[in-house]
């Protein structure tokens, strides 16, 4: 954690932890958008790369508002936490037949 940031462990822990939970959503609600629904739209790579990108585009956030330290377990958190609710969201519209358009 920088020192110079100002930011306390916790409300560091649950920023990342925020921002990685709505990324997650916004991902798979991209992904339903850009890709669609149908199951054989599921079997697309577009929507794993959808979510890379929404992983990545993270850290320049982290760097904007000072928390931009990570070590190997931080980075490891940010991809499996941003996957899984990406996964979740992605899952539900695509079960519940939802058709978004983009």
């Amino acid at each position: 954690m920088s020192n110079d940031s100002g930011i306390t462990g916790h409300t560091r822990s649950v920023v990342v932890t925020t921002i990685c939970c709505l990324a997650g959503i916004v991902a798979g609600v991209v992904s339903a958008a850009y890709v669609g629904t149908d199951p054989v739209d599921a079997a697309s790579t577009t929507i794993v790369l959808v979510m890379g990108a929404f992983v990545v585009a993270q850290y320049p956030l982290y760097k904007a508002i000072g928390v931009g330290d990570f070590g190997v377990k931080d980075n490891l958190y940010v991809a499996f936490l941003t996957f899984t609710l990406w996964f979740i969201s992605y899952t539900v519209l695509a079960t519940a037949g939802v058709q978004l358009v983009a």
